[in-house]
């Protein structure tokens, strides 16, 4: 896979929604206080992106673009897709 393809590739993140893999920083877990306040933060700047479809909030991605996206995939999920398109390069 050339670099050009390794930069379109896409991660699912549930229920149709899709989001560029090469931008994740980090995917973690909505629970802890901190994340909370992250979320909040983000929400209140206009950077959050919720994509759980009305569902409970599973998963928050973090991206180099500074937007917060909310998944209702577990964390775990959503990081084994992520590692399975980088074995299959």
């Amino acid at each position: 896979m050339s670099s050009d393809d390794q930069d379109l590739r896409l991660l699912n993140i549930g229920y149709g929604n899709l989001v560029m893999a090469s931008r994740v920083v980090a995917i973690v877990s909505p629970q802890s206080a901190p994340m909370r306040r992250l979320r909040e933060e983000a929400a209140g700047r206009g950077k959050l992106l919720d994509a759980t479809q009305g569902r409970r909030t599973r998963s928050i991605l973090l991206t180099d673009s500074d937007l917060i996206i909310l998944s209702a995939i577990n964390p775990e999920t959503i990081a084994a897709r992520l590692t399975a398109e980088d074995e299959t390069k």
